[in-house]
């Protein structure tokens, strides 16, 4: 018997000496604590460099389009494609026209036809269902195409 109490305190004193000491827990604390603080400064600095970054082609953006607002420009179409050459640096800028149809143009023909063929299976009557569905089916085509339209920046929206 003595000898397992004997074991048992030697066990109990081996097991206690392994765990770590109330001061190395809080010496860990403080540096995990630090190393967290460090990072964060780090990360806002990264942040605040590209938000500089952003700001300034921003603003680089903003000048040129302020200054080709200021030249004269003169615009002539060739094709398919608009040409325009301003007097600030003889800087050229090509913009290819849209080819088709809008998708206003679409919506009308689509309509026409769809509320067409609805109005004559409707109203029997000489023709006058046909007339009035696709009347009335080719002015909700415009409409929802023209949206379209300006939703793709074919169309600018109303200032």
């Amino acid at each position: 018997m003595k000898r397992i109490l004997m074991i048992a305190a030697i066990g109990a004193t081996v097991l206690a000496s392994c765990g770590k000491s109330e001061k190395q827990v809080a010496l860990e604390k403080q540096q995990a604590l630090t190393a967290y603080r460090d990072s964060i400064k780090l990360d806002s600095f990264k942040r605040a460099a590209v938000e500089t970054e952003k700001r300034k082609v921003e603003e680089q953006h903003q000048a040129e389009l302020t200054a080709a607002r200021r030249s004269a420009a003169r615009s002539y179409s060739s094709g398919n494609t608009v040409t325009s050459t301003t007097s600030s640096g003889g800087v050229t800028s090509t913009q290819a026209k849209k080819k088709g149809w809008s998708d206003a143009a679409k919506g009308t023909a689509i309509g026409a036809g769809v509320g067409a063929i609805g109005g004559a299976l409707i109203d029997k009557k000489s023709g006058r269902g046909a007339i009035i569905g696709g009347l009335t089916g080719a002015g909700a085509g415009y409409v929802i195409g023209r949206a379209e339209d300006r939703k793709s920046g074919r169309v600018q929206p109303k200032q």
